[in-house]
């Protein structure tokens, strides 16, 4: 095998791995992304005799090195039920589904949406569906009567879902929490979240077999509620300050955003390394 083989091999290895086996912090130091380019430059010298092929390797180690010195890191883009949230990695804009079993995020380009299901490619990026714990709280008065839930604060003001993104720490446990409102009550609420397994090793809470809600009433100016603290049971209903609280505790998806070597570019190298070889090995008497 020549030395311009070895190194184009070499240079290819060192990029692809980034698309199969991405968001390792190693892509990004700088001797690993000073590696590529030495021997692209080696294999580009070597290449006196096809200029394509040192195109081919030229360009996917830019591919390469562009997403491994300036591509941001690996991040989760977490939604409310019917938002839509751009992400310009992907090209596209992130719309998520209703809270519903089986739902999928769909990302959309102009007028043409896909799901993202497990995991989908775009020309730089990785998108992951990643499962996470929400809650869905229905609130209704005294009489049975529905109440609107809003989160001023949150990702979607109208929302009945909790995407529980703040954490608290509570009898040694670091718990996801959120907080809504009910304007009609003039009740602000912060919601604590035991999972399953935290519930049952507290002895107050271990009775319920399931996860658990704790929910603490304010009123509007930051009051705390007489009476106004109380647990309730996933799918169970508590009564707490004049208001009737049932949690729902639910999986919904978010999105884990990993750049990637530029796809089209490398499809561009390898394409170009392809037509070189073989231009090569004719000129090349038999």
């Amino acid at each position: 095998m020549s030395r311009l083989a070895v190194l184009t091999a070499l240079v290819v290895l060192g990029v692809v791995v980034e698309i199969v086996v991405p968001d390792r912090a190693i892509y990004h130091a700088g001797w690993y992304n000073v590696a590529i380019a030495a021997l692209a430059v080696w294999a580009i010298a070597s290449a006196r005799r096809s200029p394509l092929m040192a195109f081919g390797v030229g360009a996917i180690a830019f591919a390469g090195i562009a997403s491994g010195l300036l591509g941001p890191d690996t991040r989760t883009v977490v939604g409310a039920p019917d938002t839509s949230v751009r992400v310009d990695e992907a090209g596209g804009t992130l719309a998520f589904p209703p809270a519903q079993a089986d739902a999928s995020v769909m990302l959309q380009h102009g007028a043409s949406a896909q799901p993202i299901g497990a995991r989908r490619y775009t020309a730089s990026a990785l998108l992951r569906s990643v499962p996470r714990t929400v809650v869905a709280v229905d609130a209704s008065d005294a009489r049975g009567a529905h109440l609107t839930i809003t989160q001023p604060t949150g990702g979607a003001f109208l929302s009945p879902v909790l995407l529980m993104q703040n954490s608290q720490t509570i009898a040694g446990f670091n718990l996801p929490y959120d907080i809504f409102a009910v304007p009609a009550s003039h009740r602000i609420i912060r919601a604590v979240l035991f999972s399953t397994v935290q519930a049952a090793s507290m002895p107050a809470l271990a009775s319920a077999h399931s996860p658990v809600v704790l929910f603490d009433l304010e009123d509007d100016t930051g009051v705390a509620i007489p009476r106004g603290i109380g647990v309730a049971p996933d799918g169970r209903a508590i009564t707490l300050g004049g208001l009737r609280l049932r949690p729902r505790v639910l999986e919904y998806p978010a999105v884990e955003v990993t750049s990637i070597p530029d796809l089209a570019v490398l499809g561009a190298g390898l394409l170009a390394i392809f037509i070189g070889v073989l231009l090569t090995r004719r000129r090349t008497p038999g």
